[in-house]
């Protein structure tokens, strides 16, 4: 029997070093290194290496083979492009208790064909519980509670199933081996053989992740090589929102968000997000602001709401941001300082998106700068007033994409007025557009500014 041997992994790249450095040699992290056994080359198993291909002429490729089959529930087809691709590995990493369990159930009992549930973590009885909660027990599908690659091959080859989820990555292991479960070594091995099944038998194949504290996947980010997809689902445990995107997908774009809510029997799709969003809006409420936002071709109207409050005497300013990236919110913080002259350095601002939504689009820049400045000077925004725009250091404001589709948006929502950048393309019937070039005359348009600074260059167009 071949004996184990230690070596020094990189829990970021997966990168293998003989002993310790703070460094990793392959992606640069510092004190990234773990310690692994692992068994050398000739101590693996060979059973897993796929069949050799053949070239072939490209316009001899059958394209009908990879289209993607849908899945049932549409805000995930909307998210994958169509569906899920045959032959495909997916990766879906979340929070514990967001629900990825029950999203991956009730895409078993949707499918229309033979599937295996693969539980490494649970007990049968527990999957079994649940799946009867969710309305998902059904004659063709298969639940196998196990954590060792081999059982769960010798399954594949047993049922032959049209689906396969493996939930989660993390609790399976190699007994050929020597690294404990969720090591480098034994995720990156396990996920490179489930792929290699996959691929050879054209079955796709879900993989559930774990997530560290910062929200990232854990383990080797060669892990996230090796899939085809992965898919992030988000949200707050304390909230029903539920948030799906695609970090990444070789068959479809990454910008598509799906959204969910979580009820009692399992998770509902979303239709109409901004009534979501706007559902407990309260009009003339300072620090609040509307935008129409645009997440891959979705257009939702979401309310941004700011708090400020003076920062004690001994400590410095606090920028607290929830749904809105924290660097993002310090730049506009100093463009308003500096280009708007608005006195937001010595005040604590704290700034986040309405429903636990989390967008990075720079749309919402003007929305945050008209937030902040509402709760600083305790004037509310108009009731009927949406505004969208990204900020530029120089305090101008940029035109963003899609401009048509978010003041249709906005419209049927009941918006009228909507303060856009200046070189916008015409809208459409219904509101009226109030074009400005810089942040100052937004917050002029809105009544935001200083009583002695009347508006300069505005231009309103009614469409």
């Amino acid at each position: 029997m071949a004996k184990t041997r230690v070596v020094h992994a990189c829990i970021e790249c997966g990168t293998s070093h003989p002993k310790w450095a703070g460094q990793c040699s392959g992606c640069g992290a510092w004190n990234t290194l773990v310690e692994e056994l692992t068994a050398p080359p000739e101590a693996t198993t060979a059973d897993s290496s796929s069949a050799p291909s053949t070239p072939v002429l490209i316009g001899d490729v059958d394209t009908q083979i990879g289209r993607p089959q849908p899945t049932g529930i549409g805000e995930l087809d909307r998210v994958l492009g169509g569906g899920i691709v045959p032959g495909s590995v997916t990766l879906l990493g979340g929070e514990p208790g967001i629900g990825k369990s029950t999203l991956l159930l009730q895409l078993l009992a949707w499918w229309p064909a033979t599937t295996l549930y693969v539980s490494a973590e649970e007990s049968a009885q527990q999957v079994r519980l649940r799946a009867e909660r969710l309305g998902a027990v059904r004659p063709d599908l298969w639940l196998l509670a196990a954590t060792a690659v081999p059982d769960i091959v010798a399954a594949i080859d047993e049922i032959r199933p049209a689906l396969v989820v493996v939930d989660s990555i993390q609790a399976v292991a190699d007994p050929t081996l020597g690294s404990p479960p969720g090591s480098v070594v034994q995720v990156r091995a396990c996920a490179h053989r489930l792929v290699v099944e996959a691929k050879r038998r054209g079955v796709p194949v879900v993989i559930v992740g774990h997530v560290t504290k910062d929200g990232g996947l854990a383990g080797p980010r060669v892990l996230e090589h090796v899939v085809d997809t992965v898919l992030s689902f988000e949200g707050d445990r304390h909230h029903s929102l539920r948030m799906l995107r695609a970090t990444k997908h070789r068959f479809g774009p990454t910008d598509e968000l799906g959204l969910f809510e979580m009820a009692a029997g399992g998770l509902v799709g979303v239709p109409d997000p901004s009534a979501l969003f706007l559902a407990d809006r309260r009009v003339g409420i300072a620090g609040s602001a509307v935008a129409p936002t645009i997440e891959g071709k979705r257009p939702m109207v979401v309310e941004v709401q700011a708090l400020t409050a003076a920062a004690p005497c001994d400590a410095p300013a606090r920028r607290t941001s929830q749904g809105i990236d924290g660097g993002r919110l310090a730049l506009l913080l100093a463009v308003l300082q500096q280009r708007a002259r608005q006195p937001v350095g010595n005040v604590d601002v704290y700034v986040s998106t309405v429903g636990g939504v989390r967008l990075v689009e720079p749309g919402l820049d003007l929305a945050v700068c008209m937030a902040v400045v509402s709760a600083l000077t305790f004037r509310p925004m108009p009731a009927d007033l949406a505004v969208f725009g990204e900020v530029g250091l120089g305090g101008e404001l940029r035109q963003v994409g899609h401009t048509r589709r978010r003041l249709t948006e906005a419209a049927r929502l009941g918006f009228r007025r909507a303060i856009v950048p200046g070189n916008s393309p015409n809208g459409v019937e219904g509101i009226q557009m109030l074009r400005v070039a810089t942040l100052a005359e937004a917050l002029a348009v809105a009544g935001l500014a200083s009583d002695d600074e009347p508006p300069r260059g505005v231009r309103s167009r009614a469409q």
